[in-house]
């Protein structure tokens, strides 16, 4: 199948409610009662009136606010029923906590998450390591509500907090030789009880082209439904791809890497011919094992209940599609 789009359909936020004085202080206060520790009712109460002021999502009410101002990048809001938190969080893959559904909730508490730093390599200019206080005020931080697509065909809808991956791309200055970016996630034994098991190969390891990073759509996220991440959801910085399958977008990152070379990524390497570098959301290009012309969506669809259709590229067809113009999204799947 051959993709051919002429339009990028993207304009950069210039909102004043994102650079505004008083939504950037207020963003500042909460970092640095953050990086302190202090989340008691002060910090709930200026989070749920922020939210209310950006129309941003109402919290769950268990853990850290950080909330984000609605943004206004094309594509980044979608107008689906949002998944219910308690769905979100406790249905997971995150396989350094075992391999069932539910294990990340029951066994992620013992991810420690402070301190942490993402150390970022390889083909730039400005090699460093940031902290994720470094990075949480690197940028404004925006809510995002993306369709989330597993490659097990079933999806969610969730609200993330963050900012464009391009923020911190552009800070780092990547050399003319850069084509991929790797992302590496935590592996430690001692916090993350499965890491060392036989399923896959440890770090687990993600991959972009270049250009896949450098679009706004790709989000460095810190926190969801206006509240920071659960361990069990990538905490303490995760990537969310919206138009790839759910495995692309790597978890409690530790390290970013440019290359010359395309990454040898873990699913890739544990079963090439079902795991494609890209894994872009394709209805037309199945799994050798199932289907992929239709999804489930947790907390709606019953197991029994009338699939949904797959969306090409999740639904971001107008907003990616220019990035495989030409290509065979069957051979390059």
């Amino acid at each position: 199948m051959l993709i051919k789009t002429s339009h990028d359909g993207f304009s950069h936020p210039t909102s004043s409610d994102i650079t505004s004085p008083t939504v950037y202080a207020g963003r500042r206060d909460l970092i640095k009662l953050m990086a302190s520790g202090v989340a008691g009712a002060a910090l709930s109460t200026w989070a749920t009136r922020e939210a209310h002021a950006q129309g941003a999502t109402p919290r769950p009410g268990k853990g850290a606010a950080l909330p984000g101002a609605r943004s206004i990048l094309p594509g980044a809001i979608t107008m689906e029923k949002l998944t219910e938190y308690k769905d979100a969080s406790s249905y997971n893959n995150f396989y350094e906590f075992g391999t069932d559904k539910a294990d990340p909730a029951k066994n992620a508490h013992s991810l420690k998450t402070t301190p942490w730093t993402v150390e970022i390599e390889g083909l730039v200019k400005k090699p460093a390591k940031y902290t994720l206080e470094d990075l949480l005020k690197l940028s404004a931080q925006e809510e995002r509500i993306y369709r989330l697509r597993c490659v097990e065909g079933w999806s969610m809808v969730i609200p993330w907090v963050g900012y464009s991956l391009s923020e911190l791309i552009k800070r780092v200055e990547p050399l003319g030789s850069a084509k991929y970016v790797e992302f590496v996630t935590q592996a430690d034994p001692k916090t993350m009880p499965f890491v060392g098991s036989r399923v896959l190969e440890w770090p687990y390891v993600e991959g972009l082209r270049l250009d896949e990073a450098m679009n706004p759509l790709t989000l460095l996220s810190f926190g969801m439904y206006g509240e920071v991440l659960p361990n069990q959801s990538g905490a303490p910085v995760r990537l969310v791809v919206p138009w790839k399958y759910g495995f692309k977008s790597g978890k409690s990152l530790v390290k970013i890497r440019f290359t010359d070379k395309q990454p040898a990524t873990a699913w890739n390497k544990a079963a090439a011919s079902e795991y494609g570098f890209f894994s872009n959301v394709n209805p037309n290009v199945d799994h050798p094992r199932w289907s992929q012309a239709t999804e489930r969506r947790i907390g709606e669809d019953g197991l029994f209940a009338k699939k949904r259709k797959t969306l090409m590229f999740n639904g971001y067809e107008a907003q990616v599609g220019q990035l495989y113009a030409g290509m065979d999204l069957k051979k390059f799947f």
